[in-house]
């Protein structure tokens, strides 16, 4: 009898205490609501607790969007020099560029002609020289070389080659004929019939072929006419002769 009974007891004490419990809750609540503060329960925070242990790292997310393309850097520093490519083809022609500056004048150089034989000869004033002689021209325009000798009257030419030669004669008060010759032989002549009063003029002019040696001159060509060359300070009477071509003969190395 007594064990049946304590389950009510305890039942019935458990229904009061609830009661009682409801009773408490709806008087905290008033007074929470009187002074505007929630139940204590609520406002009236504990002692912080013990942080607890680092959780396990999470996994990896998905890949965010492409951000905007930002400004850019400052060019960095000047790297080593690369190694020297291959070759290639030869790329096509560029375009003519403007022309440049005229540059310093240069030293003047050695003449691509190094052998030099020339001369100009001239009369003093009238002459008549004997037949079968040459001749004198004495007056000298050009004569460096000296390949003209004034005493005998002849050209000895000295660098084999070829020659050209001309004479222009001023002739007075007779008839003149007046041959060149090479080593004695006769290459041209000029017959000059003078005319009673007047001064007249014969000249001619050749190209030979010389060898070292060979002499050229000026001289009458027959006795049956007489000479009247004549030259003052306004006429002149000249023989000039000068190298074209020289024939230089090299001897080979082999």
């Amino acid at each position: 009898m007594a064990l049946s009974m304590k389950p009510a007891w305890i039942a019935v004490l458990c229904v009061l205490m609830a009661a009682r419990l409801s009773v408490s809750q709806e008087e905290d609540t008033e007074l929470a609501e009187q002074d505007g503060r929630e139940p204590c329960a609520r406002w009236m925070r504990g002692v912080p607790g013990t942080p607890g242990f680092n959780g396990i790292t999470g996994r990896d997310g998905h890949d965010g969007h492409e951000g905007e393309k930002g400004d850019n850097g400052d060019p960095g520093p000047k790297g080593p020099n690369g190694e020297p490519g291959e070759p290639w083809d030869e790329g096509p022609a560029g375009k003519r560029g403007f022309p440049g500056n005229p540059g310093l004048k240069g030293q003047s150089g050695e003449g691509s002609f190094p052998y030099h034989s020339a001369f100009s000869m001239g009369l003093t004033g009238i002459t008549s020289p004997a037949s079968g002689a040459p001749i004198r021209f004495t007056k000298t325009f050009y004569n460096e070389q000296h390949h003209y000798d004034d005493i005998s009257g002849k050209f000895r030419c000295a660098i084999p080659g070829i020659y050209y030669f001309t004479y222009h004669l001023t002739i007075n008060g007779k008839e003149t004929k007046v041959a060149m010759f090479k080593n004695g032989q006769t290459v041209a002549f000029t017959l000059d019939q003078f005319h009673s009063g007047n001064l007249d003029q014969a000249s001619g002019g050749v190209i030979l072929n010389l060898s070292a040696g060979d002499e050229v001159w000026l001289q009458l060509y027959d006795d049956i006419f007489d000479a009247g060359i004549y030259a003052d300070i306004n006429n002149d009477s000249t023989f000039t002769g000068f190298l074209l071509t020289p024939k230089i003969l090299t001897n080979d190395a082999t």
